[in-house]
C-alpha cells in the first residue's frame, strides 16, 4: 500500500468534556479515485475535540462490504467525490464526549453505520447513531453483523415477511449477508436454497442450506428442480439479466427481494443507470396480476425521518446481537486485517474465495 502524509491543525471545542483531546493523532485509508485496492493510501492527520453531540470512537472492528468494492470503481449509487475515507460500518469504544453528550459513554463498546469514513484509527460520530454493544462479544463477530446482519434481518423478517415452513433462495449464500441471511431463516424454520462455488458448498450445508452451483449454466432449472412449486422468496444481490429467472421462480404470494447489482459493477459508464434500470423493472413487474412482489431494498430508506429509522436500526441489530449471544447466529468473519494493510483486506473480500466479512483491526501497537 502506498503511503501519504496529511497534518491538518485543529482547536478544541470550548466547552467539550473532560478528557476530550484536541489534535489527536488519527491514521486514517484514503480512497483517492477509481484505482485498484493497491492504490488505496494511508494518511496521518489531527482530528478536533468531538463537537457537540459527538464522541470520538476508536475504531476496534470495521470491514469491507460490497459498498467500498463499488466505491472504488466509483460504482456505488451516492458515493461522495474523491478523495474520501470508506467505511461502511464500525465497532469501536468511545473515548471522549463532546458538550450534551453524557460523559458516561466514555469506556463503553458501540457500533455505528458510518456509509464512509470507518476506515480509521479514530473517527467522530454523532452520539445519536451509536448502538450499544454488549462487552462479552468478540468484536469481529459483532462487526460482521452491524450492517450484514441487520440488512438480513429486515429483509427477511420486514420485507419478504417470510413464514415458517416457507423456502426461500438466497443467491450467495457464503457471502457476508447471504451467510446471516441463511441462518436467520434457519432459525424461523424455513427451507433455504442457497448459491456458491463449489468451494464454498461445505461452508453452505453447514449453515443449513442446501448448496447450488452458481456457475452452473442450468443454476435456475436445478433450482426448480428442488422446489417445483415455487419458492416464497429470492434474495438477490446480483441483478442484471438474472433478475428475470429469479422472479420467475416465485410461486403465487412469493416476493423477489433485490439488494444490489453486483452484474454491473465492473460495467463502464454511469453508477445510477443499472439502479433506475432496475427500479423500473421492479416497478413493472409489481403491476402484473399475479400475486407476486417485487422489492428493492435500501438499508437507507426511511432516513428522512432519523428517529424512527435509528430506532428501528437499534432495535433490529439488538435482535441480531441478541441471536449472537445465545449462539444460535454464528458469525462468518473471513479474516482479521490491519487497518494498515486494508488493501489486502479488500482485494481478499474481491477475490470470492472466501466466506463470510472481511474484518479490518487496528494496527498492532508499535514496540
Amino acid at each position: 500500500m502506498s503511503s501519504t502524509t496529511l497534518t491538518s491543525s485543529a482547536t478544541a471545542t470550548a466547552g467539550a468534556t473532560a478528557g476530550a483531546t484536541a489534535g489527536a493523532t488519527v491514521s486514517e485509508v484514503v480512497l483517492p479515485g477509481a484505482v485498484e485496492p493497491n492504490g488505496l493510501q494511508v494518511r496521518t492527520r489531527l482530528l478536533p475535540a468531538p463537537a457537540a453531540g459527538q464522541v470520538l470512537l476508536r475504531m476496534d472492528a470495521t470491514g469491507v462490504s460490497f459498498a467500498e468494492q463499488q466505491m472504488r470503481r466509483a460504482k456505488y449509487y451516492d458515493q461522495p467525490p474523491f478523495p474520501f475515507v470508506p467505511g461502511y460500518d464500525v465497532v469501536g469504544t468511545v473515548t471522549a464526549t463532546g458538550p450534551g453528550v453524557d460523559a458516561g459513554m466514555t469506556g463503553r463498546r458501540f457500533a455505528a453505520v458510518t456509509k464512509v469514513g470507518a476506515w480509521a484509527s479514530h473517527l467522530l460520530v454523532d452520539a445519536g447513531e451509536l448502538v450499544p454493544v454488549p462487552a462479552d462479544l468478540d468484536v469481529a463477530a459483532v462487526e460482521a453483523v452491524v450492517v450484514n446482519g441487520v440488512t438480513a434481518w429486515q429483509m427477511l423478517h420486514r420485507t419478504a415477511k417470510v413464514p415458517a415452513g416457507g423456502t426461500i433462495v438466497v443467491l450467495g449464500a457464503n457471502g457476508g449477508v447471504g451467510s446471516v441471511l441463511v441462518q436467520l431463516a434457519r432459525q424461523s424454520g424455513i427451507t433455504v436454497i442457497g448459491t456458491a462455488s463449489p468451494r464454498h458448498h461445505a461452508t453452505v450445508r453447514e449453515l443449513g442450506a442446501t448448496p447450488v452451483d452458481y456457475r452452473d449454466p442450468d443454476m435456475y432449472r436445478r433450482i426448480t428442480e428442488l422446489a417445483p412449486d415455487g419458492v416464497d422468496a429470492v434474495f438477490d444481490h446480483v441483478g442484471g439479466a438474472g433478475l428475470t429467472q429469479s422472479w420467475r421462480l416465485l410461486r403465487r404470494g412469493g416476493t423477489l427481494v433485490s439488494y444490489g447489482t453486483a452484474a454491473s459493477k465492473d460495467d463502464p459508464g454511469s453508477s445510477r443507470l443499472p439502479v433506475l434500470k432496475l427500479f423500473a423493472r421492479l416497478v413493472l413487474w409489481n403491476l402484473l396480476p399475479n400475486g407476486r412482489g417485487a422489492h428493492f431494498y435500501n438499508f437507507w430508506a426511511g432516513r428522512r425521518r432519523p428517529a424512527a429509522w435509528r430506532r428501528r436500526l437499534g432495535d433490529d441489530l439488538a435482535q441480531v446481537l441478541r441471536l449472537v449471544a445465545d449462539g444460535s447466529l454464528t458469525p462468518c468473519v473471513a479474516a482479521r486485517i490491519p487497518l494498515s494493510d486494508a488493501a489486502s483486506a479488500l482485494a481478499l473480500a474481491e477475490s470470492r474465495t472466501v466466506a463470510g466479512k472481511v474484518v479490518i483491526v487496528p494496527d498492532p501497537p508499535r514496540t
